[in-house]
């Protein structure tokens, strides 16, 4: 807590200001930045798929089933070439204790639109741990809980004793992240729906109006669901987004907000214990602010964040979120 002071000082954040709001009850404001339950009770089901024909993706020469595809205790490594060799913990975990962190995260730490489950690769050793703490100790949860991936990674972090979450914190950060969102300013968008815990593009040549939000599906939604670590993600933002962020993000808009570079560092690379946002999901991004400023998100460090984003308005999320996303990591 003394650090947490100290860096408070540096912003000239005073302790009154620390001060973590009661969490308010989820309403539907950003709704659409949850879509893991977001399947209409009337959406028919997509067909039924035979889970043991043998899949493969590009340049792999892994070949396995749906279902296997789908373990998180034998996480399939499409592309091992591409990162260090992958301890127990990342692929295999331990089984009926401790699941393999790439189910959700990938081998290369990129992680997937499913399950809600962000990048990791590049993030210090000292975040990954705290958040890790966190979510075992129950203080990090989500504004709109039902909706959220953050109760699947309580449930997942509970059971790892302290080796495996070192060893899990040092191979993510030892990683290089790598562009994985392709952001698209766009003032319609392809219809979607959800399918896999994730929206994915509706199977029509349709679009809708995308508003105030920002919309994520696969590049390939099929390389997607077999958890194909090159295939990435296209991540829709409102026209106009994206300089709009540049200046909140940079000089904090007439005190709208803090500049993020005062801790984020100028190019959004992260400083420290401070974690890097240039190139990470949008919608992730837009999800923490929020839980932050609901008061859902109470970790040690999220303290610092919540003078930050008390006046950010939903546009302004979307907005900061956008122009993060489309920095180069």
């Amino acid at each position: 807590m003394r650090t947490i002071f100290a860096f408070a000082a540096a912003l000239g954040l005073s302790a009154v200001s620390l001060t973590l709001p009661q969490a308010k009850a989820a309403d539907a404001p950003l709704r659409w930045a949850y879509p893991i339950y977001a399947r209409p009770a009337n959406a028919p089901m997509p067909p039924p798929v035979n889970e043991a024909e043998l899949k493969r993706v590009p340049n792999s020469t892994l070949a396995v089933t749906l279902e296997r595809s789908r373990s998180a205790f034998n996480v399939p490594d499409w592309h091992p070439d591409d990162h260090p060799p992958a301890p127990d913990v990342i692929l295999r975990g331990r089984r009926s204790d401790v699941e393999g962190c790439a189910h959700c995260h990938l081998p290369n730490g990129l992680g997937t639109t499913i399950l809600q489950a962000p990048g990791l690769a590049g993030l210090s050793v000292a975040y990954i741990t705290q958040q890790i703490a966190e979510f075992k100790s129950g203080v990090r949860k989500s504004a709109m809980e039902k909706y959220s991936g953050t109760g699947t990674m309580t449930f997942v972090s509970r059971p790892m004793n302290e080796d495996d979450t070192r060893i899990a914190a040092e191979y993510f950060a030892a990683l290089k992240p790598k562009p994985w969102f392709r952001v698209v300013e766009s003032a319609r968008v392809p219809t979607t729906r959800t399918e896999d815990l994730m929206s994915v593009k509706a199977d029509t040549d349709t679009t809708e109006a995308l508003g105030t939000r920002i919309i994520e599906v696969p590049e390939d939604f099929e390389r997607t669901q077999l958890r194909d670590s090159r295939s990435g993600f296209v991540a829709y933002v409102p026209p106009g987004s994206i300089k709009r962020g540049e200046v909140l993000v940079t000089t904090g808009r007439k005190g709208t907000t803090t500049p993020c570079a005062t801790c984020h560092g100028a190019d959004l690379q992260g400083i420290g214990p401070v974690p890097l946002l240039a190139g990470r999901s949008p919608t992730y991004i837009v999800r923490q602010l929020y839980d932050i400023q609901q008061g859902a998100r109470a970790g040690a460090w999220s303290a610092l964040m919540v003078p930050v984003v008390a006046k950010l308005t939903e546009t302004d999320m979307v907005d900061i979120a956008a122009y993060a996303a489309s920095r180069m990591p």
